[in-house]
């Protein structure tokens, strides 16, 4: 039976209480606290971070960079995918280098960045748009390739153009699942703008917090309750996007069976 929606939340916070006292108990029993603090030492310290106007700026630092970077990765890749899906044979000329610069990793880029961009923010936004690309186009030509094709026969029968037929039954056959690969990508993209201030940020963003909190001897309570804000940055960028696709796209969850109460 499909749990209701009230009893997924329940369960998800009963989840993060026990995780929660699971690393106290740990910390407290077995750990040494001064150099892994108990997580309501953590937890404490996150809520200070939260008033903090400094750490604040940080974070809308990585969040500017990483909205840049998802934005035109997703503007990038659905256009790169829609003319990929509409010449085949330039989608076979170009299926090798996609396999080829997939798998590179984004931190492995950072120096080419640097001298490329200079400046730290954009090459944050670089970054991100680079890691976050794929997801994105790949996702987008498995959905092009899977709209049903009497759908756009029929339309053509009628008398419709390619661009008709595009809009009307492409484009919102595979919205989606290119939503999905939005979705991917947006988790993704921080843990690239983060790791890229960790290791050339200049300071800046939540990054360059953390590589600050382990300068002078170093504060663990501190670091741990910034990576802290960078998950729950996380989950809250993935529930938003969650929430916007179920809004948008009902009539697909319902017609795949998805449909939550």
């Amino acid at each position: 039976m499909a749990l209701t929606r009230t009893a997924r939340l329940a369960l998800g916070a009963a989840g993060t209480v026990g995780a929660v006292v699971a690393a106290e108990l740990v910390t407290r029993l077995i750990g040494d606290p001064s150099q892994v603090p108990p997580a309501t030492t953590v937890l404490w310290r996150a809520a200070v971070l939260a008033a903090d106007g400094g750490y604040l700026t940080q974070v809308a630092d990585t969040l500017k960079a990483w909205f840049g970077g998802l934005l035109l990765a997703t503007l990038g890749a659905v256009a790169l995918g829609l003319v990929l899906n509409a010449t085949p044979w330039l989608n076979d000329a170009a299926r090798l280098v996609v396999e080829l610069l997939r798998p590179i990793p984004s931190l492995a880029l950072i120096p080419l960045a640097i001298v490329v961009f200079g400046m730290p923010s954009q090459s944050k936004t670089a970054l991100v748009c680079y890691a976050a690309t794929w997801p994105i186009l790949i996702n987008t030509l498995y959905a092009l390739r899977d709209v049903d094709p009497v759908a756009k026969d029929t339309l053509r029968s009628f008398g419709f153009g390619p661009v008709s037929v595009l809009a009307r039954v492409s484009l919102p056959s595979a919205a989606p699942f290119v939503a999905t690969g939005v979705r991917i990508s947006a988790s993704v993209g921080l843990v690239v703008v983060v790791s890229t201030e960790l290791v050339a940020g200049a300071g800046e963003g939540v990054g360059g917090y953390l590589m600050d909190a382990q300068s002078g001897g170093g504060r663990p309570d501190l670091m741990l309750a910034g990576a802290a804000w960078a998950g729950l940055l996380g989950a809250l960028v993935n529930a938003a996007l969650v929430a916007a696709e179920r809004r948008a796209f009902r009539w697909h969850a319902a017609q795949t069976g998805e449909a939550t109460p």
